[in-house]
């Protein structure tokens, strides 16, 4: 461990002085400032490799619309569109995706790309590209032709490039497969990654137990510092891992036909993770978000039907203790790792039938675990991108039900809404036949072929259409409908999905602007009933009414608080502070100095609080009521109110290099919300100045009975190169609650978008 330390740090220190010294493209100003139009002229627009004429016409926020008389030609269209937007952030993750995250950042580099060589997310993308419907196939293959001709003929590349040391290389279909399954990681690792150091420690059977019984697990933003916390800042926000999704009857809305709002949570980053953009061609007819590479609109409409999804927490992965098996059955794999500013490292990468070792990786050689293999669906071949295809030309419930058979990850809870006043829910999932619960956060290998030789899909799970509330309303809480095999064990606590019914319930008539404001709500029932347990305890224990006018202060406060996480709200500081000072401490009494703080990262999940509070004894709570209401009392000046302590920030991944990082920290605001408000901003427990980077990053609502009445807005802007007028004009939009109007209708684009490109061969 301790050589691989020194080689790392030696690699940092000619990184430095490399960068100090000799790359003048790290150096490098920014780009100067570009317009629309401006940008618009470094688009290609002749010459093209094109069947007939293709008209993108573009808003002033740069948002394209594609009309074109083939589906070949839009697709092409539509790879030369993510290319001219998102070049950079495209070639960024697919470096990320095939592991090579060294050849950008150097040295720091090589422990992240030898666990993401180990998780291998190409591995299926060859028997993707061989098992894939043709016309889906075809599809891709134009839209890869499309950014390898946008790259191929620009005259600049966007900035990144020369930052990260890229070089164009051509683009190929198994690229965007590898791209897809990043963005298809399982949030169940982020979940493994808190519980394996506690696993074997006293009390994990216990624990464990009760985690998979009460199975609510947030997902918080990182925090703290050390590689695990720096892989994160570098790769967080790609996965499908959060959000909220509504549907509501035409019955129940105040126009007489269906509503759909998406708010999907993933990593805070500029450019934003996603982009909004539209299509007209002979099959396809839509307008919604996607992912930058992706040629598919994850959420979006056409003029029949609407979509979107939320991460339904699914159980796509099995750990697998490999202590016993032989040598013999175990396969290795050299991967020569490119390392910037240094030389090239190799590692070994160990396979099984179980999966990759994943415990070989270095972020977690260091837990003292046994060799665990990783079993998971994405691992093997699915059609993802066929599935999204096939609900783009999707004309009611059965089709779109019936396009998820080829879906497997990530699991989504995918929401319906159609012109004729309908919705439904679909699992879009593919799952092992387990019996039960996991016995453990390891398996034996003998339980593997019981669980993985059936599978279920979409059309063996439960799905809903028309319920009589003429609402439904997900966020990643567990299934209500039982189901044949366990679907997951680690859930959202209920927060979301009960305020999303509260709000429509109190609504008479639902309209466009009820979900516009349940999309910027700030209130946390768990939160509240915390709140109201720890003040029960202070007045039960007469801690109510301590000596010092600090003290009162502070329960004063927590008393008063009305559990919404507004800006200016104290009460939302004090509680803060408050569950920190107590879970800190009173997982250290519980646990002592050394396992204290891994079980308070576990144990701030309100459930097993509330169960260990009821546990303990006298002595130990009041000491820990003691520490959180010293921690809520010492805090009283700190903060004007909750804005100035929850920050967020839009900084684009480069503001993590040394030296030059700050010239990438682009805006930061007080921001409200918390880790389970509707409008989430989630965040590690602190007393002190946090920053937001995982959240609602992004927000959609479309209206039924008008095909132009769709709303998006992004936080951040359209345009991933730098200094460009679109990158962030999003920002105060998303700030203030406001949207972008894009319509559907090609008559209605031609009104609203004023700048227009002619495309030809």
């Amino acid at each position: 461990m301790r050589s691989r330390l020194s080689t790392v740090a030696a690699g940092l220190a000619i990184g430095a002085l490399a960068l100090v010294l000799s790359s003048c493209a790290l150096l490098a100003p920014l780009p100067k400032q570009k317009d629309v139009a401006e940008r618009l002229q470094a688009f290609p627009t002749r010459g093209l490799p094109l069947d007939g004429p293709v008209t993108i016409r573009w808003s002033e926020r740069q948002i394209p619309f594609i009309e074109a008389g083939s589906d070949g030609d839009a697709a092409f269209a539509l790879g030369l569109v993510h290319a001219h937007l998102r070049l950079g952030q495209m070639a960024t993750m697919r470096m990320i995706a095939r592991g090579r995250v060294s050849e950008m950042i150097g040295p720091l580099g090589v422990d992240i790309d030898h666990g993401l060589r180990t998780l291998a997310y190409a591995r299926a993308a060859a028997e993707i590209e061989r098992t894939m419907d043709e016309d889906a196939l075809a599809w891709v293959r134009r839209f890869v032709d499309g950014v390898n001709h946008y790259q191929d003929t620009a005259a600049a590349l966007p900035h990144d490039f020369g930052v990260l040391g890229l070089e164009p290389e051509p683009w190929t279909v198994q690229d965007v497969f590898a791209m897809g399954r990043l963005a298809g990681t399982d949030v169940n690792w982020l979940v493994w990654a808190d519980l394996l150091p506690l696993r074997a420690r006293a009390g994990w059977n216990e624990l464990w137990a009760r985690l998979v019984e009460g199975g609510a697990v947030a997902v918080a933003g990182s925090g703290g510092g050390g590689v695990t916390a720096q892989a994160q800042r570098w790769l967080g926000g790609l996965s499908k891992s959060g959000s909220n999704s509504v549907a509501v009857a035409g019955h129940r809305t105040d126009t007489g036909g269906a509503l759909i709002a998406n708010d999907p949570h993933l990593g805070i980053l500029v450019p934003n993770v996603w982009l909004i953009a539209g299509v007209h061609s002979p099959s396809y007819h839509a307008v919604g978000l996607m992912a930058p590479g992706l040629p598919i609109f994850a959420i979006g409409r056409n003029p029949h039907i609407a979509w979107g999804g939320t991460n339904m927490r699914a159980a796509s992965s099995d750990l697998y203790d490999v202590s016993d098996v032989p040598a013999s059955e175990i396969d290795e794999r050299r991967e020569s790792i490119g390392v910037r500013w240094w030389f090239d490292s190799d590692v070994t990468v160990r396979e099984t039938r179980w999966g990759p070792i994943v415990t070989d990786a270095p972020l977690l050689a260091d837990l003292d675990l046994p060799p665990l293999a990783l079993k998971w669906t994405g691992h093997d071949a699915s059609d993802e991108i066929g599935a999204m295809l096939a609900v783009s030309r999707a004309r009611d419930f059965a089709a779109f039900r019936a396009a998820f058979d080829s879906f497997a990850v990530p699991g989504q809870n995918m929401l319906y809404a159609d012109s004729e006043g309908n919705i439904g829910q679909v699992m879009a999932v593919r799952l092992p036949g387990r019996s039960g619960p996991p016995a453990d956060i390891a398996l034996d290998t003998a339980a593997h072929d019981g669980s993985w030789s059936t599978m279920s899909t979409s059309r063996d799970l439960p799905y809903s259409l028309n319920p009589p509330s003429g609402y439904l309303v997900s966020a990643n809480n567990r299934p209500r409908a039982a189901t044949g095999v366990p679907v997951g064990f680690f859930f959202s606590r209920d927060d979301r999905v009960e305020r999303m019914a509260a709000l429509i319930e109190a609504e008479g008539a639902v309209g466009v602007e009820t979900l516009k404001t349940l999309q910027q709500d700030v209130y946390m029932s768990s939160s509240v009933a915390l709140r109201d347990l720890f003040v029960a305890r202070l007045d039960a224990l007469g801690m109510s009414a301590p000596a010092d006018a600090g003290s009162k202060e502070a329960i004063a406060r927590l008393r008063d608080w009305d559990g919404e996480y507004r800006p200016d709200s104290l009460g939302a500081v004090a509680f803060e502070q408050f569950r920190h000072g107590f879970t800190a401490r009173f997982y250290i009494l519980l646990h002592g100095e050394d396992d204290g703080e891994a079980f308070a990262s576990v144990g701030r999940r309100t459930a097993l609080l509330h169960e260990d509070i009821a546990a303990a004894d006298e002595e130990t709570l009041r000491r820990a009521l003691a520490s959180g209401l010293e921690a809520a009392a010492g805090g009283l000046d700190a903060f004007a109110g909750w804005g100035e302590m929850h920050r967020l920030s839009l900084a684009h991944p480069l503001a993590n290099v040394p030296l030059i990082g700050g010239r990438y920290e682009f805006a930061e605001a007080g921001v409200g919300g918390s880790s389970d408000t509707l409008m989430k901003t989630a965040h590690r427990s602190s007393v002190e100045r946090h920053t937001v980077n995982y959240g609602s990053n992004a927000r959609h609502i479309s209206d039924m009975t008008d095909p132009d009445e769709n709303y998006f807005v992004l936080l951040g802007g359209q345009d991933g190169w730098f200094n460009s007028t679109t990158m962030l004009d999003q920002w105060a939009l998303w700030r203030r609650g406001a949207y972008v109007r894009v319509p559907l209708t090609p008559a209605e684009v031609r009104e609203s978008f004023p700048h227009a490109l002619s495309l030809t061969n």
